[in-house]
């Protein structure tokens, strides 16, 4: 069993770590940055990026489970991985759960997916990982945090990096911790927090080695879990590891720690650089450490054209105003919550869910036009019940017309409405998203993002909208 596909998705949103100790001032563009969710994202929309960027040109009908780890999913009783593999358009008959409670459940996942596939429960499985934690305004937590997503895909056949070995270790502490009615996460004093992460991840790689009777420059790369760019540096050269040469960049200061995701997401980073015959190694932290050994193969380099962390990293986009970062989280206690519309119909929602999470089209079989959304006769032909379902999202499209509307509720105005023409001809209207007013325009090339519309009535409610192809 090994990684037979990988990807992974950061927001395109930075903020500068000066603009947090500004005092609401806006700052200049330059410094340690981190990556923050705009408002129409969270842990589930970013999963559904980076696991549809990781099934690119792979059947997805092939896919028997989906694994979705985080620590900061929306609702409390309801299944993430569901509604992932729903907004992927995967098999109704899947394997799918949700791993949460540790920010090692990425890794937890990973080792599950492993065992499937070694077991024979499955063929191919889906880890998602994805992260949206907050620390309190103003906090050390809240400069270190950061969000983003990985995806994992793993198989028993066609393996870029063949999964050698896994060691873990299991732990009882009280250093990061967050209830139900917690909005922010707290931490104990420092330098306990360190000692329990340096002694459980030394624990547990070198538990690894000593499995594999190996030693730290047989791995020509390391990704490593860290709270922070000094405890990562630290602990690495406690084991043995050159911190110059083959330890991967913990991404401090460019994007920041996203909990449940960041180890996998400094896997792929290493993935995406990775060429045949390297031993790769990945540990994590969380109530214990996981700590795993890969060696890559031939198939690594037909990956290269994946979005990883290089292309997302790239493609970034300052926020100096703090004030408004704070309006897109809605942490302003003063303000109402600007980010809520209308409230949805549960029934309205589980019937129309092919077309709101699946986004699926369909394709007249008597004339072939293709129209969204559903509708029992075809406006070219007239003909009556000659439809087949067609996936839009995996689609680009351009702009046909577009307005800005300065009066809805948005944390970000203006809110961008668009009218799209995809790939085939099919017209929809969408919001567009991580776009500037100023690059809109006719023909605009775009595509599709799983993003959310509102959070009202207490259940976030889930759309398609289009940004610019970059």
């Amino acid at each position: 069993a090994g990684i037979a596909s990988f990807a992974a998705y950061v927001p395109r949103w930075r903020l500068p770590l000066a603009a947090i100790a500004g005092g609401g001032r806006e700052v200049r563009e330059g410094g340690p940055e981190k990556a923050v969710a705009y408002f129409d994202e969270d842990s589930a929309t970013m999963a559904v990026a980076a696991a549809a960027n990781c099934l690119a040109g792979f059947d997805r009908q092939r896919v028997d489970g989906l694994l979705f780890a985080s620590t900061t999913y929306p609702y409390k009783e309801k299944q993430g991985a569901s509604l992932i593999a729903k907004a992927l358009d995967l098999r109704r008959d899947l394997w799918t759960a949700d791993l949460g409670g540790s920010l090692r459940a990425g890794t937890g996942a990973l080792r599950a997916a492993l065992d499937a596939v070694r077991a024979g429960s499955a063929a191919n499985v889906l880890v998602v990982a994805s992260d949206c934690r907050l620390g309190a305004p103003r906090s050390a937590l809240e400069r270190n945090f950061a969000d983003g997503a990985a995806a994992l895909l793993v198989s028993g056949e066609d393996v870029a990096a063949e999964a050698q070995a896994s060691h873990a270790i299991s732990d009882e502490v009280i250093d990061l911790w967050r209830t139900d009615d917690d909005p922010f996460v707290h931490s104990w004093e420092d330098r306990f927090v360190v000692e329990r992460y340096q002694e459980s991840l030394a624990q547990a790689v070198r538990g690894l080695l000593e499995k594999t009777g190996s030693r730290p420059a047989d791995f020509a790369r390391c990704a490593v879990y860290a709270p922070d760019a000094r405890s990562h540096k630290r602990a690495l050269g406690s084991l043995g590891f050159d911190p110059a040469s083959g330890v991967q960049d913990a991404l401090f200061g460019r994007l920041g720690n996203a909990g449940a995701a960041f180890s996998l997401l400094l896997f792929a980073a290493a993935l995406e650089e990775a060429s045949p015959g390297e031993r790769l190694l990945l540990a994590s932290y969380g109530d214990g450490a996981d700590a795993f050994a890969f060696e890559t193969g031939e198939r690594i380099l037909k990956l290269r054209d994946k979005r990883g962390v290089k292309w997302h990293l790239a493609r970034r986009k300052p926020l100096l105003d703090y004030d408004k970062y704070l309006r897109t989280r809605n942490l302003q206690a003063t303000e109402f919550d600007r980010r809520e519309g209308g409230g949805v119909s549960a029934t309205v929602h589980f019937r129309d869910r092919d077309e709101d999470v699946s986004f699926r089209g369909h394709r007249c079989r008597r004339c072939g036009t293709l129209q969204f959304p559903y509708q029992r006769v075809c406006y070219r032909c007239f003909a009556k019940d000659e439809f087949e379902s067609v996936r839009l999202s995996d689609r680009t499209g351009k702009v046909m017309s577009y307005t800005f509307d300065y009066f809805a509720g948005s944390p970000d105005p203006p809110l961008i409405v668009s009218m799209i023409e995809t790939e085939g001809g099919c017209r929809v209207q969408l919001q567009m998203t991580d776009a500037d007013p100023k690059e809109v325009k006719l023909d605009l090339p775009v595509e599709f993002a799983f993003r959310k519309i509102h959070e009202a009535g207490g259940t976030p409610n889930y759309f398609w909208k289009c940004t610019p192809v970059r």
